[in-house]
């Protein structure tokens, strides 16, 4: 490894030991309902944000609560992101302009894909 490997992973572990300490008491005072100091501003916004989804923030999720939750999020999630895929020809930011493919190009495409997939199998 060079000289400028070992300087960056030193730097990076010098970085990790400097803020332990001070993100560790965040941490904590945040997880024990302490006063914190972006407080002043992020709080009123989350008491906004728990009365829009009808949240009681001084309720604790049991399990059960907390696997739907989770089973739902990972449902919707999957299905915006199966649309977003779906509609990506007309959606904005679309730089390369991707368009649908056509089902003769997704084949010659799985098809290119197997023949890829064939070679390097074949390589040690």
């Amino acid at each position: 490894m060079t000289a400028n490997g070992w300087f960056q992973i030193g730097l990076y572990l010098l970085a990790i030991f400097l803020v332990t300490k001070p993100l560790g008491i965040f941490m904590t005072r945040v997880f024990s309902r302490e006063k914190t100091f972006p407080d002043p501003v992020l709080r009123p916004m989350e008491r906004l944000i728990y009365r829009l989804c009808g949240i009681d923030e001084k309720h604790e999720m049991r399990w059960t609560e907390y696997g739907a939750a989770m089973l739902l999020f990972s449902g919707v999630s999957l299905i915006l992101l199966y649309l977003m895929e779906r509609m990506q020809q007309w959606l904005p930011l679309n730089p390369q302009h991707f368009r649908k493919l056509s089902a003769r190009s997704r084949v010659e495409y799985r098809s290119l894909l197997h023949h890829e997939y064939q070679l390097a199998s074949l390589c040690p």
